[in-house]
């Protein structure tokens, strides 16, 4: 017993640092994502559409720093413009499906037991539909544009978070302090904006990172079966598809740099949601 409790305090500094290590990486791959996006093209200010049939499928160069696709088109200016195209359609879906999902958690978790029932089982109706079938059908079927991305993935991504949070607000419902509030009064509005808000933000948080790389993900994998960001945009995803296309002729100037920045998103969402974890875990 002594033993562990003197072993405990060092763990747990370990834990901490491991945890704001984690965070600090994630949030730094994030910044760097972010800026490919929303910064650099307006740095590096190459008209990505411009084409240079003579200098077609040529690898990095001084003229060309990431190479030419098939068309002679900069590579670089293409990825930048692709990240923009990619990140403006997965960050307001993952916003929205966030907003979404609280929000259905909260009324459920709130609401009285029959309007929870009625909610929960449309809510099992929504998890046993194959998401990515559904969302293939329905980007196949609705006009193509980033606004209707946005909304199609905003509704196909929120069930799961929805199921969570209803379950953290009613474990949160029979703590004393809320208890406590109910029986003084305070509405239902109260206690969600100034008691339980607070206490699962963590929760919240942490999900919401993920939930970006997820949306990020999709919107990517979409592009690349053609159903996503349409021409005479490109995204990662249909840079991804362009390339493989092509495949035969190992333009990996052209493979690698989309795929490292779906994977590179992927990772800095998990290692941040992982190291926000980590530290409110420790806190606790």
């Amino acid at each position: 017993m002594s033993e562990a409790m003197l072993v405990s305090p060092t763990r747990a500094v370990g834990s901490r640092f491991s945890g704001g290590f984690t965070l600090v990486a994630g949030l730094t791959l994030a910044a760097l994502i972010l800026f490919s996006g929303f910064v650099a093209p307006f740095i590096y200010t190459v008209d990505p559409y411009t084409i240079h049939p003579a200098a077609a499928l040529q690898p990095p160069s001084a003229a060309f720093p990431f190479g030419t696709d098939e068309l002679g088109r900069d590579a670089l200016a293409l990825l930048l413009s692709g990240g923009f195209a990619t990140l403006v359609v997965a960050l307001p879906a993952a916003v929205l499906a966030f907003a979404v999902g609280v929000a259905y958690g909260f009324v459920s978790g709130l609401g009285p037991s029959w309007l929870d029932k009625v909610l929960m089982r449309l809510l099992d109706v929504f998890l046993a539909l194959p998401s990515l079938i559904v969302l293939l059908f329905f980007a196949a079927l609705v006009p193509q544009s980033n606004f209707n991305l946005i909304l199609l993935l905003g509704f196909i991504s929120w069930p799961s978070l929805a199921r969570l949070v209803r379950n953290e607000v009613l474990a949160q419902r029979g703590r004393d302090f809320i208890l406590a509030a109910e029986q003084s009064g305070a509405s239902r509005l109260y206690l969600a904006r100034v008691h339980l808000i607070r206490v699962i933000a963590p929760i919240l948080v942490v999900n919401g990172t993920f939930m970006i790389g997820d949306s990020i993900l999709t919107i990517s994998a979409l592009s690349f079966l053609g159903l996503g960001v349409q021409p005479p945009q490109e995204s990662w995803g249909s840079l991804l598809q362009s390339a493989l296309d092509i495949a035969a002729l190992n333009p990996w100037w052209l493979i690698l740099p989309p795929g490292l920045l779906v994977f590179g998103s992927l990772l800095a969402a998990s290692l941040t949601g992982q190291g926000l974890l980590r530290l409110w875990g420790n806190a606790r």
